[in-house]
């Protein structure tokens, strides 16, 4: 391996039958790669899915919608996450999905730039400065989880 690279890990999915905030933790706390948690119970459309495991794979993260409401539930209100708006929290939540500015802004029918300033309010309510090194929508979505 040249000098100055380091090696990438493999990009993980998990599809269980109920949210494991223990397991969900570990695997969205790795530094290794692109991750995935998907319920096998919800995983009822084959092109949805497969969209999924394309995101991973290309180096996304995938949540299912109800593993982050779960985890999301049992630590609302802890440390600065409580200090989110509820729109905030809405952002957070589709950011956590992998989605793009677009994508939210066409989920919550908002603009593009309303969603910039919501991230920029979660960022700075979750003391997230600007890095070279550090992808701020990933640490976001981590110390939400992880509250």
């Amino acid at each position: 391996m040249p000098v100055g690279t380091r090696a990438c890990a493999p990009p993980s999915a998990g599809a269980t039958k109920y949210v494991d905030q223990l397991y969900a933790n570990e695997l969205l706390s790795s530094d290794d790669g692109a991750v995935g948690y998907l319920l096998k119970d919800r995983v009822t459309d084959t092109a949805q899915f497969i969209d999924a495991v394309r995101r991973v794979a290309a180096g996304g993260t995938v949540l299912d919608p109800q593993v982050i409401g779960r985890l999301l539930a049992r630590g609302a209100a802890r440390g600065t996450i409580s200090a989110l708006t509820p729109r905030e929290r809405d952002v957070l939540e589709l950011m956590a999905e992998g989605r793009s500015n677009a994508a939210i802004a066409g989920t919550l029918h908002f603009s593009e730039s309303a969603v910039a300033k919501h991230t920029a309010g979660i960022f700075a309510k979750l003391d997230i400065p600007p890095s070279t090194e550090d992808n701020r929508r990933v640490l976001a979505v981590l110390a939400y989880l992880r509250r």
